[in-house]
């Protein structure tokens, strides 16, 4: 399994009903950004939703990636943001 799969897999374990995004920046499977859209981030800050993230992800770090770029948003924070509806995944 490589960094990606491990991100998404960890990600969408902890919060199944999410919409989960997952892609690597670089090609090369380090440098991978996440979007997760989620109602458990109501009511959080951007430090707590990090937070939530960084816990969920455990040891999928444990491997090639080594850099996170994380855009964690609310259902309705997705639906109203042009910029964060943008779907952007790879494998």
């Amino acid at each position: 399994m490589n960094g990606i799969e491990r991100v998404r897999d960890a990600l969408t374990g902890a919060f199944p009903e999410a919409t989960v995004e997952v892609r690597d920046l670089t090609g090369t499977g380090d440098h991978v950004e996440a979007r997760v859209v989620t109602a458990a981030f109501e009511g959080k800050g951007l430090l707590e939703r990090h937070r939530m993230v960084y816990g969920a992800l455990g040891n999928a770090f444990q491997g090639p990636v080594h850099a996170l770029m994380l855009k964690t948003l609310t259902p309705a924070e997705a639906g109203t943001n042009p910029r964060a509806m943008r779907a952007r995944t790879s494998a």
